[in-house]
């Protein structure tokens, strides 16, 4: 595998993708940047909120990016680089930015309300209910998960007792960027300043809290007291107006994602220069159908449907439709930044994914050994040895290293509040009728959909469950966000079709995803019911996956039927 050859390549391709697929979908489905969107038309300076595109694409960026682009390739690359790759371009092309885009696009044209509005008002109400019920279900596992990710990365003791200083640095300097955020937010939002100056001084702000949080890290807790905190935390960033903490705090912190995919960009570009690509990507270009490899000791099984599965974010997640339709949605300033910030945001995305391919296929051999298998680690690895292999920067693969484990764990705090504030949307707009907000609620209503309240509920729900066992239910996680990817597929296609737009670039992407899902789910459900059967469930996990696992299959097909009825059988005119 020639890694510096298929990154530029497959950059190219996804340039392509954007300028040409990309604007035939805005004239196809009417983007229209002279109607007004939401964070004008519903401004009140908490949710809503007009946002400049660049500081909305940190935002989004931020978000549906992350760990999700490095892991889901690492993890798939055992089927060999081939599948990889071509699933990352076609997918990410024609499956997951279609998704993203649309996502956007239906929700702007909605009052900037979720998915589950689209659901209502073009399938029905029951549909809407499911669809809500399993979105912010699954969002609450996501919270769970991120909470425990969060405060493992956190605690300040190792398991025999001594000091932890990585985690102490990470911890401060995640604390330090929460302050520099909200000081970037009062400057920008409440003062005037400059978004440019603003910009510069937040640049340098963030080299100065990695210098400080590297050298000075007083703070050492252990786990179940950083999940208090984080709890407190999230529960006041979630209600708290988004032009203050969660804007500007993405908007910075995309900065270090930006600036991990420069070092990676220049890793594998100076590892192809310099031969050392040559002398250590040995990586098969396909190594069967079934995964035989196993470096973590579990094979994933057949490539289908498992590469289709596993790698979500790096092609197509159903995450990045709850984010669009939720947060981004809410601030989006024209019509017109939809295409860069949602379409562009995931083709980001997949060249993100292809570099973290090149990483693992760097150090092959000790991967497919089982040596180093942890995603985050094999990233790290692979890029700092390829930016070592530069004449004159041998003596940097240590700090490099060091500093993107660090860049991957600073924004599982970013997606972690802003999940929060998605299940919390999701949570008052179950209680609505179609058009109403939160505001028009009466009665035992109006309390549930107060935003602390459906805020501390979620909180309670998320950061319990991450105290309990969420990871016996987790492995659920790949087919519950593929599966809602092919929901939204279905419901943005439905509403194409129901406003006379055309709407034929959705059937074959939700018909697949919806086939990878029930057959992801029936492996599940029958590989739990088998160990329930032999007698080898140790704990609760299997029964929860094994019920869990039909009811999402139930779901689909109900979801899917009443959807399908709507695109073809003309069920139910949607409101423009």
């Amino acid at each position: 595998m020639n890694a510096m050859l298929v990154v530029i390549v497959g950059i190219i391709i996804l340039i392509v993708g954007y300028i040409f697929y990309g604007g035939w979908l805005a004239k196809q489905w009417g983007v229209d940047d002279s109607k007004v969107t939401p964070a004008h038309e519903l401004e009140d300076g908490m949710d809503y909120v007009p946002a400049k595109a660049p500081v909305l694409m940190g935002h989004h960026f931020s978000y549906i990016a992350g760990a999700g682009p490095i892991n889901g390739p690492i993890q798939a690359a055992v089927f060999g680089w081939v599948p990889v790759v071509l699933w990352v371009l076609i997918g990410g092309i024609f499956f997951g930015a279609v998704h993203d885009y649309g996502a956007l696009f239906a929700s702007i044209r909605h009052k900037g309300q979720s998915l589950g509005e689209v659901v209502a008002l073009n399938i029905g109400d029951r549909a809407k209910k499911l669809f809500l019920i399993f979105s912010y279900l699954t969002l609450v596992l996501v919270v769970a998960a991120f909470a425990s990710i969060v405060a493992s990365t956190f605690v300040g003791f190792n398991a025999d007792g001594s000091l932890n200083e990585t985690n102490a640095s990470v911890a401060m300097i995640s604390l330090l960027f929460i302050v520099m955020a909200i000081l970037f937010g009062f400057f920008v939002y409440r003062k005037g300043a400059s978004l440019t100056i603003a910009t510069i001084a937040g640049v340098i702000g963030i080299v100065v809290c990695l210098f400080i949080g590297l050298n000075w890290h007083p703070i050492y807790l252990t786990s179940s007291t950083w999940m208090w905190i984080i709890g407190a935390y999230i529960l006041v960033a979630s209600v708290a107006p988004v032009w203050i903490l969660l804007q500007p705090r993405d908007y910075l912190s995309s900065f270090l994602l930006y600036a991990m995919m420069v070092i990676a960009a220049v890793g594998v570009i100076g590892a192809g220069l310099t031969g050392a690509d040559a002398a250590h990507m040995d990586m098969p270009a396909f190594t069967g159908w079934y995964d035989n490899l196993a470096p973590t000791g579990n094979s994933l099984g057949y490539v289908f449907p498992a590469l289709f599965v596993t790698i979500a974010c790096g092609a197509i997640s159903g995450f990045h439709s709850l984010v669009g339709s939720g947060t981004t949605a809410k601030q989006l300033d024209h019509e017109r930044d939809a295409k860069p910030i949602a379409y562009g945001g995931m083709l980001i995305e997949c060249a993100l994914a292809l570099i973290s391919l090149a990483a693992v296929s760097f150090i092959w051999t000790e991967y497919a050994s089982g040596e180093i298998v942890t995603p985050t680690q094999v990233f790290a690895t692979g890029i700092s040895r390829m930016v070592a292999s530069i004449p004159g920067l041998a003596g940097a693969q240590g700090t490099i290293a060091s500093l993107l484990v660090l860049t991957v764990s600073v924004f599982c705090l970013t997606s972690l509040d802003t999940a929060t504030r998605l299940a919390r949307y999701m949570f008052q707009e179950f209680w609505l009728k179609p058009g109403e907000t939160y505001k028009d609620a009466t009665g035992f209503k109006a309390i549930l959909c107060n935003p602390v309240v459906a805020t501390a509920i979620t909180v309670v729900l998320g950061v319990g469950l991450g105290m309990t066992g969420y990871s016996k239910i987790w492995p659920l996680f790949g087919a519950a966000n593929q599966l809602l990817a092919a929901l939204a597929l279905l419901t943005v296609c439905a509403w194409l079709g129901n406003i006379g737009r055309n709407n034929k670039m959705f059937y074959f992407p939700m018909a697949f995803m919806l086939v990878v899902t029930l057959v992801s789910l029936f492996q599940t459900v029958t590989s739990k019911v088998s160990v329930i059967a032999a007698g080898a469930a140790s704990d609760w996990g299997p029964y929860a996956q094994a019920i869990l696992g039909t009811l999402l299959f139930v779901l689909a097909i109900v979801l899917a039927v009443e959807g399908c009825m709507t695109i073809f059988g003309g069920k139910k005119p949607a409101q423009k």
